[in-house]
């Protein structure tokens, strides 16, 4: 077994004792992505379209992009803001989107409204 921990500064360093991601034979664990720097700011799309780029600079980091992705896991402030998020999320999965749950909570880290977490396989 062949652990691996991914690190890039394309994305915002890890607030708490976690890594970006682990890569262990030929999978990937992504840990949850928020728009650290987008906290409060309620612009629900440029939010999720921060996740998605912190999202990729991660999975590049790996050396894999969106296509490897095959779990994700959403979780918002505000189930009402589903279909921005849902609108942003799929411009990343186009064909063959991964396997995915959605999941209201009732608050999640810096107060922002959403934050995404992705397995991927090479």
């Amino acid at each position: 077994m062949s652990k691996q921990i991914v690190y890039t500064d394309q994305a915002p360093a890890p607030i708490g004792p976690y890594s970006q991601a682990v890569k262990i034979n030929g999978t990937l664990f992504v840990s949850g992505q928020i728009a650290l720097d987008m906290a409060g700011q309620g612009d629900i799309k440029a939010e999720t379209q921060k996740v998605m780029e912190n999202l990729g600079a991660i999975l590049k980091a790996a050396g894999m992009d969106y296509t490897n992705v095959v779990k994700s896991s959403i979780f918002v402030k505000d189930m009402n803001n589903f279909a921005s998020i849902n609108e942003v999320y799929g411009q990343y999965f186009t064909a063959d989107p991964p396997a995915r749950e959605t999941v209201e909570v009732a608050r999640l880290p810096k107060d922002v409204n959403v934050e995404i977490s992705v397995i991927a396989v090479q």
